[in-house]
């Protein structure tokens, strides 16, 4: 006779996921106003929805840090500090980029983001919707559902949950990312390659965790790392799962040598879009990789520490050098993005708590610059649209200069230049591995900045100290909701650099993992 278990209801702390439900929560909500509301209101009540979610989930992420540990859903979810430290960043990252979709000012035909995805690009369909100034209020809920998987991806406490909050963030920046207004080609082509390679390293993720269970017998990290623990040796099994499991997540940092469909996907998706996925999927993802690590695979510490020894070494050269040659503002941010992965890695690879606390100080401080700096980018304009390409840029400094000196800012931070959260930043992660032992990744951190430094320093030079281009860029006014990105993210970054204790601390209270 066959037992029949009982069902035993998971146990859910409300409190604990509130943030989660929140932002999902109003996700699906915009879902049901672009069904039924009236066309012309479902853009201005889709994104008064949005913003008001993550600002609510912002507030009450930041008002549990410092607070006890929290395990729910029958142990799948853990929400504890650096839990709670990401999702607060992930939540602001969002609005941010959020403000920035709202932008209607800059281009006489609507907004970034084109009428019909589904349209033929240039056809007489997606011109007729241009002309009457049809808007894609599909973004927004599309937006809250990657930042709810994000939210759900950094407190995985199983590698299925994990799996299933990696396609939840997923699958809507496929999908975002292709649908610019201008370029549409360049648009489908980033969403095309975003989408197929994201498919290729969810693939290699799935298959990991399927041979880390093979070898351990559980999902669950902890007890992943307690059948670790207890084998006598390591079978090859496992070191493979590892290795799949870790394609997975460094696709999504964009580093070394899964980086490839950053630049093409950064330049091709809406550029509030690449704001949003280069500071938010940036953080989810090394969260996430950093619980991997120090909670599930603890006892395979040795065999992964040189692992990310080299793809930190050779994702902070390779960054910085192809950087240089870089004509397209997008492009050289994009390449920037892949250096600061390598940068990231570093603090990881320290294994103890002040790495992990410099790690989620710099997600904050390079987050807040990198969504600055792509503002800037939607303001500098030509006929065509957004003038990207670094000719363009000349003399910008005579044209508008402060909007020049606010990108300079960013660039700097991204150079770690002191008196910026950049040169923080760095200076915890670096401090950090060298004090772990990690004396040769740090010179090579050091070289990498280095030149790093000369492709910024670059930029700026062009900007200030060349000619206007005759007939070049100019320089949109922004609404109000871009003019509060840009001065929110310009003060952060200058009070991270020159007042960084109190975040220090709070990145210091939260830097504990629950095991």
């Amino acid at each position: 006779m066959i037992a029949v278990q009982e069902f035993v209801p998971p146990t859910i702390d409300i409190g604990a996921v509130l943030p989660i439900l929140v932002v999902l929560g109003a996700a699906i909500v915009g879902v049901l106003v672009d069904a039924f509301a009236p066309v012309n209101r479902r853009a201005v009540v889709n994104a008064t929805l949005s913003v008001a979610a993550v600002t609510i989930a912002f507030g009450w992420t930041l008002a549990q840090v410092g607070g006890s540990p929290v395990v729910t859903f029958n142990g799948a979810v853990v929400i504890d500090g650096p839990a709670l430290f990401a999702q607060g960043a992930i939540a602001l990252f969002t609005l941010l980029s959020l403000l920035l979709y709202t932008e209607k000012r800059l281009d006489p035909s609507g907004d970034a983001f084109t009428p019909a995805g589904s349209v033929i690009p240039g056809g007489e369909v997606e011109r007729v919707l241009t002309m009457q100034k049809v808007q894609q209020t599909e973004v927004y809920p599309l937006t809250l559902f990657a930042s709810g998987g994000m939210m759900i991806f950094v407190a995985s406490n199983d590698l299925l949950t994990m799996f299933v909050a990696l396609e939840v963030l997923s699958l809507p920046l496929y999908l975002l990312s292709s649908l610019s207004r201008r370029k549409r080609l360049l648009s489908q082509e980033a969403g095309m390659k975003y989408f197929l390679l994201g498919a290729f390293a969810s693939g290699f993720f799935l298959y990991g965790a399927a041979l880390v269970y093979g070898a351990t017998g559980s999902l669950n990290l902890a007890e992943i790392d307690a059948g670790i623990s207890g084998r006598v040796g390591v079978d090859s099994l496992l070191l493979v799962g590892m290795g799949m499991l870790a394609v997975g997540l460094l696709f999504k940092i964009s580093a070394v040598p899964f980086q490839f469909w950053t630049p093409d996907v950064y330049q091709g998706a809406p550029t509030p879009v690449t704001a949003f996925m280069a500071a938010a999927t940036k953080t989810a993802a090394v969260v996430a990789l950093m619980r991997l690590l120090y909670v599930g695979l603890g006892g395979l510490v040795a065999d992964w520490t040189i692992l990310l020894w080299v793809v930190a070494a050779v994702t902070m050269l390779l960054g910085s050098v192809i950087a240089l040659t870089q004509t397209d503002v997008k492009r050289m941010l994009a390449y920037s993005s892949i250096a600061h992965a390598g940068f990231l890695l570093v603090g990881i690879v320290a294994t103890d708590a002040n790495g992990t606390a410099s790690v989620l100080f710099y997600l904050l401080a390079y987050g807040v610059a990198t969504v600055g700096a792509f503002a800037v980018v939607t303001l500098v304009r030509d006929a065509g649209g957004e003038a990207t390409h670094l000719s363009q840029w000349a003399g910008l400094g005579r044209r508008s200069p402060v909007l020049a000196s606010i990108f300079a800012l960013f660039l700097l931070s991204f150079a770690g230049i002191p008196l910026t959260s950049g040169f923080i930043g760095k200076l915890t992660v670096f401090s950090a591995a060298f004090d772990a032992g990690q004396a040769a990744l740090v010179i090579i951190g050091l070289v990498s900045s280095a030149i790093a430094a000369f492709f910024y320093v670059r930029v700026i030079v062009l900007m200030f100290f060349s000619d206007p281009a005759e007939g070049g860029a100019t320089v949109g006014v922004p609404s109000s909701p871009t003019t509060a990105v840009l001065t929110a993210t310009a003060l952060v970054t200058v009070l991270l650099g020159i007042a960084p204790g109190p975040v220090l601390e709070l990145a210091q209270i939260a830097s504990e993992f629950v095991r």
